[in-house]
Parts: structure tokens; C-alpha cells; sequence
């Protein structure tokens, strides 16, 4: 039953309804019923989590993801940590919770991933880090491409958090299931077609305003090109880099 697990799903679907938010699902019949699949999902918004896994729960099934472990540092989250199953992933040694992630998968859990790593400013797919590829091809369990599009209307970086009663609609669309064969390169590749394929399908039917902050420059908007977010990122790191170094470890 996972008592705490059901109880988060209560609440998401409770702060659904109380802002207004209308998700709209397409392709849910693309994500198994039973058994184990990976799910990677583009990044544009601290809240992407919440609508991708409602759709898992719309087809009977939770997600595991994987989360960054200094996210246990936060009390509240790290008791939700320990009782949904959530993997915590240290960025500098990830093997652990890489072989986590594939235990669970042979268990036939899903686990959610989200590949890009860091939130995308341009709202664009970003670099990919392979772990989706490299884990359905150990685990030999099917990938499930999933887009969240207009979560970044509430809640992104370098942006106020707009998380009163907006009615702001957010499309869910699960692409075809990928089989894990081939090698990671071309696999990982595979990935990224078919959620650049599903992204830009969302996109077409979403309205998009003229020059509006969370919309892709490509669409008329005024989010940062991929070029110019890659060196605010990049900017980002030197700077952290640079504090680190002041202070020590």
C-alpha cells in the first residue's frame, strides 16, 4: 500500500485542483501496466516531478526517481526519501544509486530520470547524460520518453514561482516504448529523437505569447537561446567553483 506514497499522491492531486492546473495526458497507454521501465523526462521546472508522476498513477503505477543527494539534507524530504523508494544520486559517485536504479528495474519498479540533469533555461532539450540508455540495457527493461510542457509557467529557474490559483494547463505526453538493444550511444540517441519529436508535438498545440519569459526563443519568445544558457551554466559553475576554492572544503 506504501502508506506515505498514497498520501503524496492525495496531496499532489489536492494542490492540483486548488491551483487550477488542468494536465492534459496523451500517450499514457505507452506506459506499461506491470513490469519494470525507465522513464526519462525533459526538465524545464522545479515542479516537473508532480505531472509526470500523475500520469504514471493514471496508468496504476508510481515512479522511483532519482534525486540529488543533497536533497536529504532537507529533513522533510529526506523522511519522503526513505519511504517512497526515491534514489538519492551523489554527482561526484553515482555507482551506487546507478545500481539501485537497476535492482529496481528488475524488481519491476519504474524509475523516472530526468537526463538533462539541471533545469534547461532555454526550455530547449539540453546535453544528455546517458544513465537512461546504460540502465535499461542492464536491467533489459523498455524506456518510456515522457514531456512535461508549461510546468515552467509556475515554478523555474531564475524566475518568481507563480503557484497561487493561476489555472495554468500542463500537457503530460509519453512517447513509444524504446527497447533496450544496440549500444548505449545509439540508444541514448533514440531517446533524445523521440522526446525532441514528442516535445515539439506538445509544443504545436500549446499556445505560446509573444516574447513571454518561459516560452523558446525558436517559438517567439524571450527564454535564452541553447547557446546562451549553456554559458549562463557554464558561468554558474565557474562561480561555484571559485567559492569553493575561497572556502575549502
Amino acid at each position: 500500500m506504501e502508506p506515505v506514497f498514497r498520501a503524496l499522491e492525495i496531496t499532489a492531486k489536492a494542490l492540483v485542483a486548488a491551483t487550477g492546473t488542468t494536465i492534459t495526458y496523451r500517450g499514457l497507454e505507452h506506459i506499461p501496466r506491470t513490469g519494470g521501465a525507465v522513464v526519462p523526462i525533459n526538465h524545464t521546472s522545479y515542479v516537473d516531478w508532480l505531472p509526470a508522476a500523475l500520469a504514471l498513477n493514471r496508468r496504476g503505477r508510481r515512479v522511483r526517481y532519482m534525486i540529488k543527494a543533497e536533497m536529504q539534507q532537507v529533513r522533510i524530504v529526506n523522511f519522503l526519501i526513505r519511504h517512497t523508494k526515491t534514489v538519492p544520486v551523489d554527482r561526484g559517485s553515482g555507482a551506487k544509486a546507478y545500481t539501485e536504479a537497476v535492482r529496481l528495474l528488475r524488481a519491476g519498479e519504474i524509475v523516472g530520470l530526468m537526463p538533462e540533469a539541471t533545469i534547461s533555461r532555454s526550455f530547449e532539450l539540453k546535453d544528455f547524460k546517458t544513465g537512461a540508455a546504460r540502465m535499461a540495457l542492464d536491467a533489459q527493461v523498455p524506456i518510456v520518453p515522457l514531456i512535461v510542457w508549461g510546468a515552467q509557467r509556475i515554478w523555474t529557474k531564475d524566475h518568481p514561482r507563480n503557484v497561487g490559483r493561476a489555472k495554468i494547463p500542463v500537457i503530460v505526453a509519453a512517447g513509444r516504448p524504446l527497447a533496450p538493444d544496440g549500444d548505449v550511444e545509439d540508444l541514448d540517441g533514440a531517446i533524445r529523437d523521440e522526446m525532441t519529436a514528442w516535445l515539439h508535438r506538445v509544443q504545436d498545440e500549446y499556445p505560446h505569447p509573444e516574447g513571454a519569459f518561459w516560452v523558446p526563443r525558436r517559438l517567439g519568445g524571450s527564454a535564452p537561446t541553447v547557446a546562451e544558457a549553456k554559458i549562463i551554466e557554464e558561468t554558474e559553475r565557474a562561480e561555484r567553483a571559485r567559492k569553493r576554492a575561497k572556502h575549502g572544503p
